[in-house]
């Protein structure tokens, strides 16, 4: 059991737990793709990110291929973070409303973006053993970020994995997972509460599944709960 936030991180960026996730990411680093040819690709797990302070919480699903996967920082890089890194400026939890890179200044205040999987995996899909696999990870970021009271999934992977984090800790008398939907509030104890929206992917911003007005609303419960 790691200490610190920084013990975490590096214990995150040295794992390979999983040879089907290792040989697909370091894949993808080697090969890249066409519009970032002259990168250097990250090519590792990725560690979570934000204020170590922080009183929310999102949990996500995995690194994308092209975004998080070659800049090695959480929705950095692609168009999931577009989206997500607007929504967080608007709400004033992120110092800027896009994020480039790992070295573009970026801070979050009051916030702390992870993943219930740290390795992009093929088709963004992981497998339920990868998943079980990194889940050791989440519970020590939770046991570390001490003033953690909403939590947030970003699609229905991440607000599950979330809720089973936070049982596993003993931090819920709920036995069962609450129903995923967009915009749900479920209080799991005194101390926590978790949200669900759909996932910024394109799949839903491109279909109109997920808005602008519906993902800032999210934003805004998440802060009037705080």
């Amino acid at each position: 059991m790691v200490r610190t936030i920084p013990s975490l991180h590096r214990a995150i960026t040295h794992c390979s737990a999983c040879p089907r996730l290792v040989e697909w990411r370091e894949r993808v680093a080697a090969e890249r793709t066409k519009r970032f040819a002259e990168e250097t690709y990250w090519g590792r797990p990725v560690p979570g990110f934000g204020d170590p302070k922080a009183r929310l919480l999102l949990v996500g699903l995995a690194p994308a291929a092209h975004g998080a996967n070659r800049t090695g920082r959480m929705f950095t890089g692609d168009e999931s973070g577009r989206w997500l890194y607007r929504a967080l400026h608007k709400a004033g939890l992120a110092s800027a409303p896009v994020s480039h890179s790992r070295k573009d200044g970026m801070e979050l205040k009051d916030c702390y973006i992870t993943a219930a999987c740290r390795c992009a995996p093929p088709q963004n899909k992981p497998l339920p053993e990868e998943l079980q696999a990194c889940r050791p990870f989440l519970l020590q970021e939770l046991t570390l970020l001490t003033e953690v009271r909403i939590v947030i999934g970003l699609g229905k992977i991440g607000f599950d994995t979330a809720f089973d984090a936070v049982r596993s800790l003993g931090w819920t008398a709920l036995r069962s997972r609450p129903r995923f939907s967009h915009g749900a509030v479920h209080p799991l104890s005194d101390r926590i509460t978790l949200l669900g929206t759909y996932h910024p992917s394109q799949q839903n911003t491109f279909t109109g599944t997920l808005t602008e007005p519906m993902f800032d609303a999210v934003f805004r419960t998440a802060l009037r709960l705080l």
